[in-house]
């Protein structure tokens, strides 16, 4: 696959069914991903409002490269400059590059004039019919009609994740004169062209119920996507957010990064990986491998500290676990794998540095998901 002027990270797919054979693998792998989520609210990683959250974002990512697939059905079969060319990170993520979904967020804003101006689904087979059968040609230029009607019908339709999803607040009971909270929200990272998924605990002692608050509210949400930065530790998100919002205290705060995606045949890896890979890529469905990452950060307790002369304000101290001998801004941080039989199986005859510890989740037969603890 050629390299495109962006980068030589990031490459272009010009052929129909390897664009196909692209997107059908995030389909299956994104239908793996659900099955881990409801495992992981199983053994109680999760629980089931965050497991919903976690499964909703995937949800919403499955939609979006349900678009892309429309967006590009016809790659490598009509002349021109439409309809593109998929651009992916092949190096560091997989995933297609976040300049993508920006494209496919204002795409979405003119749907209804696109969809205006294009024949109905059902006009433009019969016309296929009526070319394939009068003239005995094939009708490409019809059948990208379709494709971009299936393309702008999806994007109109909702439900994608977008670069920027916001804060969603999930009412989670009361307790000890506080109301709780859980807030979810998810970007779609434009450095490891990755999305990422963030979870927060945090209970509230202001007047009116946050979701409610017509001043608080906004100000939360705008905060939490500026602070969406996979470069910034969970602490310094935090302790941000603790330190800006007086009546509303954090306890737990998580970031699950959905990838790298690794393939044998469209992405770059190094180390044992790439070798494992390469020695299954002749078993069909077998060659990839997806790495789903935890960070995880929980308030030990919370300390009363001065603020000015005549008052006082409740912050968190946060329980910080080490790696490598130096701070990593978490508790703790929990590396998973998401791979198919045939791949496990080396992985455990080999037992490699690096990926021992990881806990995986092995894809058998019929989709049966099954876990290496």
């Amino acid at each position: 696959m050629p390299e495109t002027p962006l980068t030589s990270d990031h490459a272009e797919i010009t052929d129909t069914l390897l664009a196909r054979s692209y997107f059908a693998t995030f389909d299956r792998i994104l239908t793996h991903l659900g099955r881990v989520a409801a495992e992981l609210e199983t053994t109680g990683s999760l629980s089931r409002v965050e497991a919903r959250a976690v499964a909703g974002n995937l949800t919403a990512l499955s939609r979006t490269f349900h678009a892309l697939s429309f967006k590009y059905l016809m790659t490598g079969r009509t002349d021109g400059p439409l309809p593109g060319r998929p651009t992916f990170d092949r190096h560091d993520s997989g995933f297609p590059v976040a300049q993508e979904l920006m494209v496919m967020a204002n795409d979405a804003l003119q749907a209804d004039r696109h969809l205006g101006g294009m024949a109905s689904e059902t006009e433009l087979k019969d016309r296929m019919v009526r070319q394939i059968v009068g003239d005995l040609t094939i009708p490409t230029q019809l059948q990208f009609a379709l494709s971009q009607r299936l393309y702008y019908e999806t994007l109109k339709t909702g439900g994608l994740f977008w670069p920027r999803n916001d804060p969603v607040a999930q009412w989670l009971g009361e307790g000890e004169g506080r109301r709780r909270w859980m807030l979810t929200w998810a970007v779609y990272d434009t450095q490891k062209n990755l999305p990422v998924v963030y979870l927060m605990n945090c209970e509230d002692s202001g007047h009116t119920p946050l979701a409610q608050s017509s001043s608080r509210w906004p100000a939360v949400q705008a905060h939490l996507m500026a602070q969406s930065v996979s470069g910034l530790k969970l602490l310094t998100i935090a302790q941000g957010f603790d330190t800006d919002f007086d009546d509303l205290h954090p306890k737990r705060l998580r970031r699950l990064t959905l990838g790298p995606m690794h393939h044998a045949g469209f992405t770059l890896q190094t180390g044992p990986l790439d070798a494992i890979l390469k020695e299954v890529a002749t078993e069909a469905g077998q060659d990839w491998a997806l790495v789903w990452t935890v960070e995880d950060l929980v308030s030990e307790r919370e300390d009363t500290i001065k603020d000015g002369w005549f008052s006082s304000v409740q912050r968190q101290i946060w329980k910080l676990g080490e790696e490598w001998g130096g701070p990593t801004g978490t508790t703790r941080t929990e590396q998973m794998m998401v791979v198919p039989e045939r791949v496990a199986q080396v992985l455990i005859e080999r037992n490699p540095p690096g990926l021992r510890d990881a806990r995986k989740f092995i894809v058998g037969a019929g989709g049966r998901l099954m876990v290496q603890r």
